[in-house]
């Protein structure tokens, strides 16, 4: 079974709903973060997240969920594994 990294942004705390989502095959993560929109890639990068390096994520079979969640003035950072 594939892996996922799944990447939701919520740019208002009251959402509930992701203002983005962004689906990542941990396989291609180097080469798709060409495709993370700009605005996203700010938001990851001004928290020092390189998810680029995710793919190590492969070697874990059991792991699954979330990795981390940030809550910055009014905004939501939530980085997961499906």
């Amino acid at each position: 079974m594939m892996k996922n990294l799944i990447i939701h942004y919520y740019e208002n705390l009251r959402d509930t709903k992701p203002t983005l989502t962004v689906t990542i095959p941990l396989s291609i993560i180097e080469n798709a973060y060409a495709f993370i929109p700009k605005k996203l890639k700010s938001v990851i990068e001004k928290e020092g997240i390189d998810i680029r390096h995710s793919k190590g994520f492969l070697r874990e079979k059991d792991l699954k969920g979330q990795l981390v969640e940030i809550e910055n003035i009014g905004e939501r950072l939530i980085i997961s594994i499906d």
